[in-house]
């Protein structure tokens, strides 16, 4: 192929994990965006054939968007790092998982043969367009398979620009392929696979890549072999991860009230589990296991770095898996919200089983209208900017006064909230639920005219008689 500024590239650069939905399929979310090479004898125009080696079942696609290097770069700021692109195009990033054995981590086999990095067909001028406004769309044999845009990314085009120029120097015509969303898979010879990228009205045209079978490699190296979980990776299927929470604890904690665990774990030595200051926003019925964001106080001269793009924030919702709820060390200040609607959507998304912060929401009337169990310490109008830094996520917090780690268990009801640890989950339900019985047959008595004299807690003169209205209720 014919470099679009004349000469091959000094180096081809590709970004493991992008897009949220592909993190999601993938099933991790990078906290720092990660590499690798790929040659420039790899790169291939349009309609040139993408030539998978005999032997190999698994040769994969994969849309991206290319960017090309316009001018010398190091040590670029983030801010600055878009100015240093000149132009933008679509990119099929195509390997073989069948090697990827080989060179594991470098993927120099599996993803570096030629003809693996076509580009095209037509270049946009990035001076031109919104780096966060462009649509990335695949086609395989017409369909529709990949349809993502670049609002959302976990890395922004200049924050890629910034944080490779700090140790890699980027020269004029480098390509910086920038991760593909969900929706790549496997293809076979007779295949064709188009990727087109759009914005406004510019479009690259489609990319067009046809498969074709090659001859068999030579047997003196690494030779084609495939596995089950290769198979996964390369048809791109969901990972699916056991239940956070096993379903029957989940209902036993969800049979009984808050404040009967609350009192049950201050029987055991521990008076400090509930969550202090909190209330149920919308919808009451909280239990899931704890994933944890910390805030620290504003800090003008850092929220810049940390406050700002896929900050720690962000972060922690897209991290989160079905029976999640994220609890939000905010230090108990109500002065600014630390979740709106928008992200409280996204994390019901994710399968979320609610939310918890000691500091305040914003859109609350929005929020409780979505069904998803948000606990706060009040509602304000403000952004989280006002009063926090986002810092970091998945590791110890203080919420509410309560030491709550992750994978802590959290049960909320209208009383509240209280941390639970997941060893006493167990006995903690069988010990709530027998004196729930007893508080039932208590308030019995007390509606019948009898004295609580003796009578609650349960002392022993009630006992026979508690024992057989418990060999009634089982009858």
């Amino acid at each position: 192929m014919t470099h679009p500024l004349g000469n091959p590239p000094s180096k081809i650069i590709a970004v493991h994990l992008n897009y949220p939905s592909r993190a999601k399929e993938r099933g991790r979310l990078p906290s720092q965006p990660s590499y690798f090479l790929k040659p420039p004898s790899s790169l291939a125009g349009t309609n040139e054939a993408i030539v998978r080696p005999a032997g190999c079942e698994l040769l994969g696609f994969e849309g991206e968007i290319a960017l090309v290097i316009g001018s010398r770069a190091r040590h670029v700021a983030p801010e600055d790092g878009w100015s240093y692109v000149r132009w933008v195009t679509a990119a099929n990033d195509a390997g073989v998982y069948d090697l990827r054995y080989a060179d594991r981590g470098s993927n120099l086999r599996s993803k570096g043969a030629d003809g693996f990095t076509p580009l095209g067909p037509r270049l946009l001028d990035a001076r031109q367009v919104d780096p966060a406004g462009l649509r990335l769309r695949t086609w395989v044999n017409g369909e529709l398979v990949q349809d993502d845009t670049t609002d959302a990314l976990l890395f922004p085009f200049g924050q890629l620009v910034a944080d490779l120029s700090r140790l890699v120097t980027l020269e004029p015509g480098d390509v910086i392929l920038t991760g593909t969303p969900a929706g790549a898979s496997v293809v076979r010879p007779g295949d064709l696979v188009e990727v087109e990228v759009t914005v406004g009205e510019l479009s690259t045209g489609r990319l067009r890549s046809p498969i074709a079978e090659g001859g068999a490699l030579a047997p003196y190296g690494a030779m084609p072999k495939a596995d089950p979980a290769e198979r996964e990776a390369a048809y791109g299927t969901a990972y699916q991860p056991e239940p956070l929470l096993d379903p029957r604890l989940a209902d036993g904690l969800r049979s009984v009230a808050v404040a009967t665990l609350s009192a049950q774990l201050r029987s055991r030595g521990l008076p400090h589990m509930s969550i202090d200051g909190v209330r149920p926003i919308g919808a009451r019925s909280l239990v899931g296991v704890a994933h944890t964001l910390r805030y620290l106080p504003l800090r003008e001269d850092l929220f810049k770095r940390y406050g700002t793009g896929m900050n720690a924030q962000k972060r922690s919702i897209e991290e989160l898996r079905p029976g999640h709820v994220l609890v939000m060390d905010a230090r108990r200040d109500p002065t600014a919200g630390t979740l709106g609607d928008i992200l409280a959507l996204r994390a019901l998304q994710h399968g979320a089983a609610g939310v918890v912060t000691d500091g305040a929401v914003r859109d609350s009337a929005a929020i409780a209208d979505l069904g998803l169990p948000v606990y706060a310490a009040g509602a304000h109008p403000s952004v989280l900017g006002r009063r926090h830094v986002p810092w970091d996520t998945g590791m110890p917090i203080a919420c509410g006064g309560a030491l709550v780690q992750p994978g802590d268990l959290i049960v909320g009801d209208a009383d509240g909230a209280v941390v639970v640890p997941p060893d006493l989950a167990d006995e903690l339900i069988a010990d709530c639920r027998e004196q729930e019985r007893q508080e039932h047959f208590i308030t019995e008595q007390v509606q019948a005219g009898e004295s609580i004299d003796g009578l609650y807690p349960l002392g022993p003169a009630w006992r026979d008689a508690y024992e057989n209205w418990c060999k009634g209720e089982t009858q």
